[in-house]
């Protein structure tokens, strides 16, 4: 089925259409200064193929939030949430071929580098059976693709430029189709343009930006005088899914708009000179001082909260007192129960920490022995599946582990324990559950991880099967399938 959306018309007055299935395939480059009519373009192009093709849209201005009142975007506001909820929510949107808008307003240049990399990796780290079809648009993508370093961390200008380049370069596979937009493309990674079949080209002044468009367009240097004589709102157009020659093109209408807007001109004041000097000379008026507030209570951090709560919690009357033995019993099978829950996966610690301690009650326990941190060490050792107190039989292996952070002690565990039994190592998918995600993705980059701490050596045998080695404990699994 081929679907055609318009998206304006020629310089004759006919209409231009793009193919979607076509820009699905082969991606499209937008540039032009600010001020050219790259957002409207954008906004054109979206609303016209909205309900054809799921849509996610990173907007690091927050213009395109817009789009949710009409089309039904969901808005997500990325300052609200952090690094791995937005991962977590990019596999969601791929499960259930959502159309987002990612918005990055209120974010620093180094924050909304780090977002767009975790968002676009859990898109690209989706299991293969969510791998629909969807328009990845990414606005001012200069921003995430920079062609050389900046004032950012040079880790995090590399982990978005990474992103952006499995976007264009290996995304087509997964059925992401990037859709990126720069205001100047020399300043945008080569290998992450190079990889865009379609283009729309506006106005632009600079001699370089002008060349390199003209070398896209497939136009000779002198042509390229044309690009800087286009008005806003028309653009040149080439590829396979618009047209097999350069064609201008005048935008279309938009039914959206940004919330902000282009500054307009507005009349001055018609006040006499003498009067306005009197207002901006004005002497200061007396100044009141208002009481001095009286002092706000401080914030107490959530885990410290809870922590509070269970600690404040009244005993009741008729409270027994439970042998040690027993209470470690009853807290072992509380744990299994808790990592036996499916929903239990995703939830975070303080959540279930919580949970916890309902359960505790329910078994007879009032107050059971463990803060957060104590409970969040026995959790992840449960993941692993050991129930008993770790503290105690595997002192040995979280001693090695102290070097990582505590969401990684789950996997580490659930592997010392394979090498320590002589089992076989792990799967992916079996250390994906101990790590709280569903992405083979954010796994093999965990193993990574440990391994640069030189707590894991992997090896992978002629037949694909992978063991792995704890060092500093002198513990090897057995082989097993790799994955």
């Amino acid at each position: 089925m081929t679907v055609r959306v318009e998206m304006g018309k020629d310089s004759g007055g006919a209409p231009v259409s793009m193919d979607l299935e076509e820009l699905l395939a082969t991606r499209l480059l937008v540039q032009g200064n600010s001020g050219s009519g790259k957002s409207h373009l954008l906004r054109r192009l979206l609303e016209q193929c909205a309900g054809q093709v799921q849509q996610v849209v990173i907007d690091p201005e927050g213009d395109f939030v817009t789009l949710s009142d009409r089309y039904g975007h969901i808005a997500i506001e990325a300052s609200e949430h952090s690094e791995r909820d937005v991962a977590r929510f990019a596999a969601r949107i791929r499960e259930h071929r959502a159309s987002v808008v990612l918005s990055l307003e209120g974010l620093e240049a180094e924050g909304q580098m780090k977002c767009a990399a975790a968002f676009l990796n859990g898109l690209f780290d989706a299991p293969r059976e969510h791998w629909y079809p969807a328009l990845v648009v990414v606005d001012e993508a200069q921003l995430f693709a920079p062609a050389g370093g900046g004032e950012v961390a040079e880790e995090v200008r590399r982990a978005s430029l990474s992103a952006m380049t499995n976007l264009m370069c290996r995304g087509r596979k997964r059925g992401l189709a990037g859709v990126i937009a720069t205001q100047r493309l020399a300043k945008l990674a080569k290998n992450v343009a190079a990889e865009a079949s379609n283009f729309l080209m506006g106005r632009t002044f600079l001699d370089i930006d002008m060349a390199r468009a003209a070398d896209l367009l497939g136009m000779e240097r002198r042509q390229a005088e044309a690009i800087r004589d286009l008005q806003r709102g028309h653009f040149l157009a080439l590829g396979p899914a618009v047209a097999r020659r350069p064609v201008a093109i005048e935008i279309g209408a938009v039914e959206t708009s940004a919330r902000s807007s282009s500054p307009k001109l507005t009349p001055l004041p018609q006040a006499v000179a003498e009067d306005m000097k009197g207002l901006l000379l004005a002497p200061a008026e007396p100044e009141w001082t208002p009481p001095a507030p009286s002092p706000a209570p401080t914030q107490m951090p959530s885990e410290r909260l809870i922590e509070a709560l269970a600690r404040s919690t009244p005993a009741p009357v008729d409270e027994v007192a439970v042998d040690p033995d027993e209470a470690a019993g009853r807290i072992a099978e509380v744990l299994r129960d808790i990592v036996e829950d499916p929903d239990s996966t995703y939830r975070s610690p303080s959540v279930l920490y919580q949970d916890f301690l309902v359960r505790c009650r329910m078994v007879g326990l009032a107050r059971p022995p463990l803060d957060l941190s104590g409970f969040v060490r026995r959790l992840s050792a449960a993941r692993a599946g050991i129930h008993g107190d770790p503290d105690a039989d595997w002192a040995q292996a979280l001693d090695a582990a102290r070097a990582l952070p505590d969401d990684m002690l789950g996997p580490f565990l659930l592997v010392a324990r394979a090498a320590r039994e002589g089992l076989p190592c792990p799967s992916d998918t079996e250390l994906a559950a101990t790590y709280g995600t569903s992405s083979l993705g954010r796994v093999r980059r965990l193993l990574t991880y440990i391994e640069s701490r030189e707590l894991f050596v992997t090896r992978v045998d002629l037949a694909g099967k992978r063991s792995i080695t704890i060092p500093r404990l002198g513990w090897t699994t057995q082989p097993s399938e790799a994955g």
